[in-house]
């Protein structure tokens, strides 16, 4: 028989292209993961990676196992999650605190994903910023579940007793008003946009101070014309032609017409997403929404062309 949690693994293998970086994301070894994936050769009888001293490859076979067993995968949980709603407890609710951008671009499509309703979730939201939902769930009681984002190693801070999981990535683009004449995905320097008019993060926040230090490294010192920690009127004001703007790619996810992105290699930078969980609220249900949540983020549609393999050539900073 092959073991499920072989198969979750392997799936992440072949997301993160690695047996340390898979590790990394699932809390084990790298060791562990490359046993658990030598023991599914055994099982199946079919060589799945190619191995040498510095890489994996997958297969063939394990292209085509990878995208079967997120089938297998995804009914199984479908499977739990319908036999959690006949127990004695039909339906359970989640308090759950989030982001705004968050809520925006990627609840709703969990809300219309036809998983969501094997759940048997009855769902409470609060929206709010990061420090202000984790504040929820600091009293007691208001909150379930928080879902925040760090910028690099920022200020934000939660209780020890909260345990936390990674959700995904949000990564920062560069965009600039369409009207000044730069193609769209155009590679440039940071030193190049020095000159340029910028509309930056309020000074004094966590995050303004990762983007100021991110920005010094690069030899960076913007011309500020506008402060703005609301990245929808930061677009709005750049495709009005007031400067150029540094935004994650959720917001993007409504991007207005008139502005153009860039490639900046010595920018990248990332919103780290989490969940935080008080553990006693941490059921079967639970988990399968904040893996349904990963999964739609990561699997969300790119908001602008050029954000493939040129964007994520060089690896983000996480300062």
């Amino acid at each position: 028989m092959v073991n499920l949690l072989h198969l979750r693994t392997l799936l992440e293998v072949t997301r993160q292209g690695s047996f340390a970086a898979a590790a990394a994301q699932l809390g084990y070894t790298a060791s562990a993961v490359s046993q658990q994936m030598a023991a599914l050769e055994r099982d199946t009888g079919v060589e799945l990676f190619h191995r040498s001293a510095r890489s994996v490859v997958p297969t063939e076979a394990a292209t085509t196992m990878t995208r079967h067993a997120a089938k297998v995968l995804t009914d199984v949980e479908a499977l739990l999650a319908a036999a959690s709603r006949t127990h004695d407890s039909p339906t359970q609710e989640l308090r759950l605190g989030i982001f705004p951008s968050l809520a925006t671009y990627v609840l709703p499509d969990i809300l219309r994903n036809p998983r969501w309703n094997t759940l048997g979730i009855e769902l409470r939201v609060s929206v709010a910023e990061p420090a202000q939902t984790i504040q929820g769930l600091r009293s007691g009681g208001e909150l379930d579940v928080a879902l925040v984002y760090q910028v690099g190693q920022s200020g934000l801070a939660w209780p020890h007793s909260l345990e936390r999981q990674w959700i995904g990535d949000d990564d920062f683009r560069v965009v600039l008003p369409a009207s000044w004449g730069i193609r769209e995905d155009a590679e440039m320097q940071a030193a190049q946009l020095s000159d340029m008019p910028w509309i930056i993060h309020h000074p004094g926040t966590s995050d303004a101070l990762v983007i100021e230090r991110l920005f010094a490294s690069c030899n960076l010192h913007p011309r500020v014309v506008a402060y703005s920690d609301d990245f929808h009127a930061s677009l709005e004001m750049a495709s009005a032609g007031l400067g150029a703007a540094l935004v994650p790619e959720l917001a993007l996810r409504r991007r207005p017409p008139g502005v153009v992105v860039l490639d900046v290699p010595d920018i990248r930078l990332a919103r780290n997403v989490f969940a935080l969980l008080i553990n006693e609220k941490r059921t079967a249900q639970v988990q399968l929404f904040t893996e349904l949540l990963a999964d739609t983020l990561r699997g969300a549609p790119a908001p602008v062309s050029g954000t493939g393999a040129a964007a994520k050539a060089a690896p983000k900073r996480r300062m």
